[in-house]
């Protein structure tokens, strides 16, 4: 079943936008240039088609036969920049390959580098200083909504397990595990003398 049109060209515009703010990527672009890449998105059941030319073209639909074919979850991806890792995930049933090894990883490594600017973009229409205010305080907001998520964990730890009795301390589990291995090794010096004992009858 073929992707809608309008999620292809989205992903393609977002890609080519992408690449055309950073010169590295542009570079990378050219090494691909007249190239043919497709690729079976597993956890989607979908099939997409990269070709590579000034720009990058994405298609739901191709008859033609590409220079590489891959098959694999879109996590899979930044592991193949590591030609080591290749063999290793087509072991592991984690990717098909057909085709140039080093085209996939050239394509592994544009489209993860492939990462939007927000503050470049968002100068544009604003201007630098409001751009990097914005960012700046939607990182420091994004750093104390994850300092109080934790300052609540440990709160609510402390009430399981000093006020509530619910779960174990750390430190009671280490103690507990210490008793445990004590008397394991009590039980095997135990086992030891009663062996020896059952020689000597």
């Amino acid at each position: 079943m073929p992707f809608d049109p309008l999620v292809t060209a989205v992903i393609e515009t977002s890609l080519n936008t992408f690449v055309n703010d950073d010169p590295a990527l542009v570079r990378r672009l050219s090494r691909l240039k007249g190239q043919i890449i497709q690729v079976n998105l597993k956890e989607l059941n979908k099939t997409l088609t990269f070709v590579f030319s000034q720009q990058i073209d994405v298609l739901s639909e191709y008859e033609g036969q590409p220079d590489c074919y891959l098959s694999l979850n879109l996590s899979v991806l930044p592991e193949l920049r590591e030609q080591s890792n290749i063999t290793k995930l087509i072991k592991q049933d984690k990717l098909i390959l057909e085709g140039d090894i080093q085209l996939a990883q050239k394509f592994a490594q544009l489209m993860t580098d492939c990462k939007p600017d927000l503050e470049e973009w968002l100068s544009r229409v604003t201007g630098d200083v409001v751009a990097h205010t914005v960012v700046q305080g939607v990182k420091n907001v994004g750093g104390f909504v994850a300092k109080q998520a934790t300052k609540h964990q440990n709160h609510v730890a402390q009430i399981l397990t000093e006020e509530w009795k619910i779960a174990p301390a750390p430190l009671e589990v280490v103690h507990f595990c210490d008793q445990v291995d004590d008397v394991k090794s009590s039980v095997a010096r135990l086992e030891a003398k009663l062996n020896a004992l059952l020689e000597k009858i």
